[in-house]
């Protein structure tokens, strides 16, 4: 869901005639809530489990890799 109203503003953004001070107004309210310490938080769960994720995958693929049976 957030990604689509990021997506919906950014083409409002780039589409939109209402000029400099609109793309302001807009570039603000992302900024406020790109800097809340509940999008900070959740931010960082998300990026905690991709990193997981990835370290995750490639000690298993090096752990079939050192001859140990599965």
């Amino acid at each position: 869901m957030l990604r689509f109203l990021l997506g919906m503003a950014i083409g409002y953004v780039l589409g939109a005639k209402a000029g400099t001070e609109r793309y302001e107004q807009l570039r603000r309210s992302y900024q406020r809530v790109a800097d809340h310490p509940a999008v900070q938080g959740a931010a960082g769960v998300v990026r905690a489990r991709v990193e997981e994720a990835v370290n995750g995958g490639r000690h298993t693929a090096d752990a079939g890799s050192n001859g140990h049976a599965r």
